[in-house]
């Protein structure tokens, strides 16, 4: 998330909440799409990680892309914390450890997408190529210790690094070493939201398969092919996973507030000060007895901070967010976004990617997160292959581009988008599975290649 929000209207009943989400209902003419990517950068002259701090740090890297982009600055502390675009809605933030951000603007076409893109890391590798940083193109941090990897300086996060050791063995990984690529769609009604859900959370196990990129981890291969989606499993319970709940009978808005209720605070921030109430639930603030600050009362910011919190597979705040891939290249970010852009937003090949997983029951789809981090495309759910029904999630993706008929100034549809996921499919190698090759051939058994060969 690119800033806490500061909206200090107070909030005082739970239908407020579930209108909050409501309000992102959109009619299909407004539908956008917004790309996210992080990367981790590095020192190009020995492939250390960046601190924050330092004549060629982090702080260094975003003053650099301020006055590269004109960008307004994030601050924390009188500290730059991230960039806002005023205009277009486009953000830079930082994650825990260093990773860089890009929170793309809400895009009408994936080709608007692919030039934004495109033009972020033109600025972000003329800025780093300055100060000596490159950027990797991987799910994971594949050679520094958890100690050795910076931490960067928000609030928000200490509170959270505090906390994930109580809820779980790998939060601080996730945290601290772990890069994803994620893209936010739009909704136009309840029914609408429910039906894009419940597909995007029974095929986001096949996305993590498709763009498995993170098989190293301090240095030599961990095991899986998407460790990061490993690392979510056992992060924090309250707040992860497939949200079983959102297949049963009546859910909607409603249903996903309780749940939300219910999951553990991680702070509420009342003017420049984040207050840690880790483990006090947004009820207890909703009722005015938190325990840690007595009487307070919660406001729409508080809500909104709130849900950015949840970590699901698929995301609910007032539109829909799909977080189940590793990070790769340019063709690699673009190709997560038409993935989903061509499964959700055309209603008959909605019907039909519900079709493909409507069979499959909660133990199903709860076995299929399971096994894909470590079997990728090679993992089964209901006696088919993943590499399969990635086959036919990608027809029917391919089917909905083709229908929205965008062409881009050579005349190409956004059907192009979609290749290097295709590809990767048809070949059943994916790009973890390349990367290991690699490693066991050409690296002769080294990640530091991969310094050189795997960034943007």
């Amino acid at each position: 998330m690119a800033r806490d929000v500061s909206d200090t209207t107070p909030i005082g009943a739970r239908a407020e909440l579930v209108e909050w989400i409501a309000e992102g209902e959109k009619p299909r003419e407004r539908w956008r799409l917004g790309t996210e990517h992080e990367k981790i950068p590095f020192y190009r002259a020995d492939a250390s990680p960046v601190p924050y701090e330092g004549e060629n740090g982090i702080h260094a890297l975003l003053e650099g892309m301020r006055e590269r982009t004109g960008w307004s600055p994030i601050l924390e502390d009188d500290r730059p914390i991230g960039l806002f675009d005023e205009a277009g809605g486009a953000a830079i933030s930082l994650e825990p450890g260093g990773q860089f951000e890009l929170s793309g603007a809400p895009l009408k076409t994936l080709h608007e997408t692919a030039r934004e893109t495109a033009q972020h890391l033109a600025d972000v590798k003329a800025v780093g190529e300055m100060l000596g940083i490159g950027f990797l193109t991987l799910g994971m941090s594949p050679l520094w210790t958890r100690a050795e990897t910076p931490v960067m300086p928000k609030k928000r996060y200490r509170i959270m690094t505090n906390y994930m050791p109580k809820v779980g063995s790998l939060g601080l990984d996730m945290m601290y070493r772990t890069s994803t690529v994620q893209v936010n769609m739009d909704y136009a009604s309840e029914a609408d939201m429910v039906k894009k859900l419940r597909v995007s959370l029974a095929l986001q196990p096949v996305a993590t398969a498709i763009f498995a990129n993170s098989p190293f981890t301090e240095g030599r291969p961990n095991g899986y092919l998407s460790m990061r989606s490993h690392i979510w499993l056992d992060t924090d319970k309250d707040r992860t996973g497939m949200m079983a709940f959102a297949f049963e009978d009546g859910f909607g808005y409603e249903r996903y507030v309780d749940w939300a209720l219910d999951v553990p605070m991680y702070f509420i921030k009342r003017d420049v000060t984040y207050h840690d109430v880790a483990g006090a639930s947004f009820r207890d603030l909703l009722q005015g007895r938190l325990a840690q600050l007595p009487g307070e009362r919660a406001t729409r910011s508080d809500w909104a901070n709130h849900v950015s919190t949840l970590f699901p597979e698929v995301r609910l705040k007032r539109y829909l967010e799909m977080r189940g891939a590793d990070v790769g290249g340019p063709e690699h970010i673009v190709a997560l976004s038409a993935f989903w852009t061509g499964l959700l937003y055309d209603d008959a090949v909605l019907d039909g990617a519900w079709d493909l997983v409507k069979s499959w029951s909660a133990e199903q789809r709860e076995r299929l997160r399971a096994d894909v981090p470590k079997l990728a495309l090679k993992a089964t759910v209901a006696g088919r292959s993943v590499q399969d029904i990635a086959r036919d999630a990608l027809a029917l993706a391919r089917e909905g581009l083709k229908r929205r008929a965008y062409s881009d100034p050579s005349g190409q549809d956004e059907t192009r988008h979609l290749v290097y996921a295709e590809e990767i499919v048809a070949s059943g190698r994916t790009p973890a599975e390349r990367l290991l090759e690699q490693y066991h051939g050409s690296w002769n058994g080294s990640v530091l290649p991969a310094f050189q060969e795997r960034v943007f």
